[in-house]
């Protein structure tokens, strides 16, 4: 089953996740629950987003391992690799 990185909107944690390619997780609530993380502080229905990436093999040693950069537009560049050229 292929792993999906989200980025939290509300507190810019990203987590992976492993799930079938129709599914979409659209927040905080949702994702923890499907990683298997605490929520924290941050409200369930916070908005998340899938990141643009590839496909990987998931290991719980890398679920919920950080940050992600972000564009100092706060979207996404055209291709997909926010902010990292």
């Amino acid at each position: 089953m292929p792993t999906y990185d989200y980025r939290c909107d509300t507190n810019d944690r990203v987590i992976e996740v492993s799930h079938r390619m129709s599914e979409n997780l659209s927040n905080w609530g949702e994702l923890c629950e499907r990683a298997g993380v605490e929520p924290g502080d941050t409200p369930a229905d916070a908005p998340i987003h899938r990141l643009a990436t590839g496909g990987n093999i998931i290991s719980s040693t890398r679920m919920g391992s950080g940050n992600a950069p972000a564009c100092s537009t706060g979207a996404c560049c055209s291709g997909g690799m926010c902010g990292l050229n």
